[in-house]
């Protein structure tokens, strides 16, 4: 088994916790490969560490471990690229609804891993098509969710919201989500929205503030496509972004098509952990 890893630099703890993991994984005789910006901005590459880009990893390893949070996931499930490879997450920040474990149990998710006691559940990915008004287009993948906002006019957005073709509403608001089951839990839970299964089937359009107190979230099935165009009462610019990425400016007349992607990131969970576990522990649930 080949294992790579992904740290994120900037985390407290992150360098300690990546050479500790090392030393780990060759107490349990796996091959690491670690990504080459890991290495650079760790200040490792004197330890002759093999390393490799983050599409190498997807290519060559059977698992790539995460050190960081939810955020750092996010970071590398887009720098994997498509890919079938495992991602298990060691978190070192707060939330941490996407991590396997914590820093202090990567010994239990080593040798779960070398032992092959773990479970790999695959996570919807949603594809997001902007067209804009002068006929380009490029496409985007969101883990978590793809996000119309106001940007830093202050403005309200305008758009109407199409499901299947047919007319859903014309919202007037600060902004809205369209959120995977794995993004239910984050900005789209901020903003209201219901609270989704890993598995579910579905995804949800959320509004953020709007202008309407009858506008609510809305469930929908995974094989709709949604289509978002900003009109002409749109105040500003309408910025879209997939997870945070990527921000990029709809004029009028610009379109943006969700719907789910081909493929799904698949992430490790260890034997005996569960999405509702997590959530009592990080909600502070009874």
């Amino acid at each position: 088994m080949k294992i790579g890893i992904i740290a994120n630099p900037f985390k407290d703890g992150a360098r300690s916790a990546l050479l500790k993991l090392i030393d780990i994984l060759k107490s349990h005789k796996l091959d690491t490969i670690v990504e080459d910006e890991t290495v650079a901005k760790l200040d490792l590459s004197n330890r002759s560490i093999p390393e490799l880009p983050a599409t190498g990893l997807a290519k060559k390893c059977d698992v790539v471990i995460v050190l960081g949070g939810d955020g750092t996931i996010l970071d590398a499930a887009h720098r994997l690229g498509p890919t079938d490879v495992a991602v298990a997450g060691v978190n070192l920040g707060h939330l941490g609804f996407l991590t396997s474990c914590k820093d202090t149990e990567m010994e239990l998710l080593v040798a779960a891993l070398a032992a092959g006691e773990h479970l790999v559940v695959p996570r919807m990915l949603l594809k997001a098509t902007v067209k804009h008004a002068d006929g380009s287009s490029t496409e985007y993948s969101a883990v978590n969710e793809i996000t119309l906002t106001r940007g830093q006019t202050g403005r309200i957005v305008a758009m109407d919201a199409y499901i299947d073709g047919d007319l859903l509403n014309h919202y007037r608001a600060d902004g809205l989500i369209v959120a995977t089951p794995t993004g239910s839990t984050a900005y789209s839970l901020a903003a209201g929205g219901p609270l989704l299964s890993p598995n579910a089937q579905n995804f949800v359009i959320t509004p953020i503030c709007p202008h309407s107190l009858s506008n609510r979230s809305l469930v929908l099935t995974d094989s709709s496509v949604v289509e978002l165009t900003s009109v002409d009462d749109s105040e500003a610019p309408t910025l879209f972004s997939s997870d945070g990425r990527n921000p990029v400016e709809v004029l009028h007349g610009g379109k943006i098509i969700v719907e789910k992607a081909d493929h799904r990131l698949n992430m490790i969970r260890l034997e005996g952990r569960s999405f509702f576990s997590t959530l009592r522990q990080k909600l502070h649930w009874g």
